[in-house]
């Protein structure tokens, strides 16, 4: 399974395997990469506005 499948599943953006297994411990760790990914890409954009948009307009 390519990085990128993996990351549409975790943003919902892509439905996950039904044949894979799915056990509570899972749940958990994809949840916490879930999360993770989101906070990343947060991060990404406070950064572009803070270091791109925000001098454009001084």
């Amino acid at each position: 399974m390519g990085i990128w499948r993996q990351m549409a599943e975790y943003l919902y953006i892509k439905k996950r395997d039904p044949n894979q297994p799915r056990t509570q411990w899972m749940k958990y760790m994809h949840g916490m990469n879930r999360i993770s990914l989101l906070m990343f890409m947060v991060a990404l954009i406070i950064m572009l506005f803070k270091f791109v948009i925000l001098p454009m307009f001084k």
